[in-house]
């Protein structure tokens, strides 16, 4: 079994930035995958951002791309995720995930195949 804890959410203006760390502890697996996903009230949770842990290959969606940038400290074993530029519509409650999976690909996968998710931060972008 897998803990996550995410933190660093917060209030902030637009176009600002906020730095975003799920701490992971518990099982540890041989292959995984850590994602980031949001929601915003009335919508349904989205993907935002996810990493193969191992190979640090990296995908987006094309909503964040370019303004946030997901990474990983194998040391401490948590996960980041870098946002800047932020928008009024970036406004939900981020949650992080992890995918138990094997293969190169995997980090690519649909939001129903993650296994743990942490408890969620609330992100504000005021405009």
């Amino acid at each position: 079994q897998v803990q996550l804890v995410e933190s660093g959410g917060g209030l902030v203006q637009a176009g600002g930035s906020l730095r975003l760390s799920c701490a992971a502890s518990g099982s540890v697996f041989s292959s995984y995958a850590m994602g980031w996903f949001r929601q915003a009230p009335g919508k349904e949770r989205e993907f935002v951002a996810a990493i193969r842990w191992s190979g640090n290959n990296r995908y987006y969606a094309d909503s964040v791309k370019g303004r946030f940038t997901i990474s990983r400290d194998n040391a401490k074993i948590t996960g980041y995720l870098q946002m800047n530029s932020l928008k009024p519509e970036d406004t939900a409650v981020y949650y992080c995930a992890v995918n138990i999976c094997s293969g190169y690909g995997c980090y690519r996968t649909p939001i129903y195949e993650y296994d743990y998710w942490g408890q969620g931060t609330q992100v504000t972008v005021s405009s």
